[in-house]
């Protein structure tokens, strides 16, 4: 199946499926986090709309725990950066109707939190096809040692992602039901 049939039929799935404000669990995140060795750093979490996994309790949690979080701002050409935020500071709805920080303080992200459209056992994710998450973590990678967290639902698995040499495989995938390593 083409990643774009692919990709239709999965966000018909999680629309769906995303109607009780399904939450996972921080501990799972929280773990992975120790077992990395990640303390007080940077997570770059997202906005979610389309019905993604919502994120925003989870970086709640974080900056409670003393972490700094940031959201990612659109660019030309498919770029994104991350910008330092706060749930204190407003957003602005982008041409795509997605809230953004100001970009007031670039970060770079020492974890990802990715929204995923679909994904397979072995770490690979469909995302909405334009490539951003792909290009921001090559382009991360090479700054610094990044751990890159999908976020999905379990009803979001499928047997086999079509991959191409430009994806970019995550090393966790969380969803309400189980994580991948």
């Amino acid at each position: 199946m083409l990643k774009s049939e692919l990709r239709k039929k999965i966000l018909k799935v999680r629309q769906k499926f995303n109607t009780k404000n399904i939450q996972l669990n921080f501990n799972q995140i929280i773990k992975i986090l120790k077992r990395e060795k990640i303390t007080n750093k940077v997570i770059g979490g997202y906005y979610p709309v389309n019905f993604e996994i919502d994120d925003l309790a989870l970086l709640r949690k974080f900056k409670k725990n003393k972490f700094n979080i940031s959201l990612p701002i659109i660019k030309k050409n498919f770029q994104m950066d991350f910008y330092s935020w706060s749930f204190f500071e407003p957003l602005k709805i982008n041409k795509y109707g997605i809230p953004e920080p100001e970009a007031k303080n670039i970060v770079y992200p020492d974890v990802l939190l990715i929204p995923l459209v679909a994904f397979d056992k072995n770490l690979n994710r469909l995302g909405y096809g334009s490539g951003y998450y792909d290009r921001l973590i090559e382009k991360l990678s090479k700054k610094k040692n990044i751990i890159k967290i999908g976020l999905a639902f379990s009803v979001q698995e499928i047997d086999k992602v079509p991959t191409n040499m430009y994806d970019q495989k995550l090393d966790y995938i969380v969803t309400n039901k189980h994580t991948i390593k």
